[in-house]
């Protein structure tokens, strides 16, 4: 009888969430030109551009990547609405803006008020920024809701953790 307890307890379990590796099937490999690759975005019907900026020793970086950013229904999302980048806010590697100017990653970072990590900035296809996270999300569901908030075009009339408290899109 035990068994049969353990075999249906089991069976209620809710199947895990499919992970894969964040840099693989989240970020998009880029060569520097962020500008271009507004463009790109354009010619491929995203919404626009998402970037993280990060660090190495961040352990809330860390954490979003080993927790909300490595599932596979967070990647499909905002890989089919938004190009997704990861900048690093002490990296010296060389970067156009996305005004198509010489920078670092650095100085970018500088130049986005991203001091915090992990910051997330929304930009349209002009390389405006539409809107602004800093930190990390508690969960996968919040972060879906983040990215459905700019998707929806909520951000024009609320901040976002108003969207959330009302509920936003589930």
């Amino acid at each position: 009888m035990r068994w049969l307890l353990l075999f249906f307890a089991l069976l209620a379990l809710p199947a895990s969430a499919e992970v894969r590796d964040p840099h693989r099937h989240f970020f998009m490999s880029h060569l520097g030109d962020l500008k271009e690759e507004l463009a790109e975005a354009r010619g491929a019907g995203k919404l626009g551009m998402m970037i993280m900026f990060e660090m190495d020793e961040c352990p809330f970086c860390a954490r979003m990547k080993s927790t909300v950013l490595n599932q596979a229904r967070v990647q499909d999302y905002y890989r089919q609405h938004f190009k997704l980048f990861a900048v690093d806010v002490k990296g010296d590697a060389p970067l156009i803006d996305l005004a198509g100017n010489d920078t670092t990653e650095k100085a970018f970072a500088l130049a986005q008020r991203a001091r915090a990590t992990p910051v997330f900035i929304f930009y349209d296809l002009d390389g405006n920024a539409l809107t602004r996270f800093t930190g990390a999300t508690q969960t996968p569901e919040e972060f879906l809701q983040l990215g459905r908030y700019v998707v929806e075009g909520a951000y024009r009339q609320m901040p976002f953790n108003v969207y959330k408290r009302q509920g936003g899109a589930r």
